[in-house]
């Protein structure tokens, strides 16, 4: 396996099947107003998919029902936690995914694109995410993200809470005022 970040993550790879069925259930969602919405739903789905991991605090429709998030990594050699990605992140992760739902709206021509060049670009991105050692992608590398388990990154979490609270937390004789012979004599 390779690892298509030179720093890596502290995080492992998310199910592969998971995100496979969170991306089934977006597309199949922007499909519908692509559908429902004649005129404008090929744009309307595109900007969904383009927004979608933004929505829900890093979590797609999709994602939020299978448990997997998109987290925005911290640079190397920064100790802070990953955050869930925003709409800027989002925009990057999922531009390919909205290039081939634009495809779709058109006419003979998009169809074309959308069998000569969308649906290539889809299997690519596949094929990286499930090749990549972190389950990376173009889309990931563009925004510095990944996808995790939702219950990976709560324990994660939690645990570095606790790591704060202990070191935040008094020892008993803090802030206790040392009576010597000296204070004494001061007195």
């Amino acid at each position: 396996m390779r690892d298509a970040r030179r720093e890596g993550s502290p995080y492992p790879k998310a199910d592969l099947t998971l995100r496979g069925l969170a991306r089934l259930v977006d597309l199949t969602l922007a499909f519908a107003v692509a559908n429902v919405a004649r005129e404008a739903g090929p744009p309307l789905a595109a900007v969904y998919l383009l927004f979608a991991d933004g929505l829900l605090q890093g979590q797609s429709v999709g994602k939020r029902i299978f448990g997997v998030r998109a987290v925005v990594l911290p640079p190397k050699g920064v100790t802070s936690r990953a955050r869930p990605a925003g709409y800027r992140e989002s925009v990057l992760r999922n531009a390919p995914f909205a290039l081939v739902g634009l495809f779709y709206g058109l006419t003979l021509v998009g169809w074309l694109l959308l069998f000569v060049v969308g649906l290539p670009l889809i299997a690519f991105e596949a094929y990286m995410a499930v090749s990549d050692r972190l389950g990376i992608r173009i889309g990931d590398i563009f925004a510095d993200t990944q996808v995790v388990d939702a219950k990976v990154l709560a324990k994660s979490e939690a645990a570095a809470g606790l790591r704060a609270a202990s070191a935040a937390t008094p020892s008993p004789n803090a802030g206790a005022v040392r009576v010597g012979p000296s204070a004494r004599s001061a007195a």
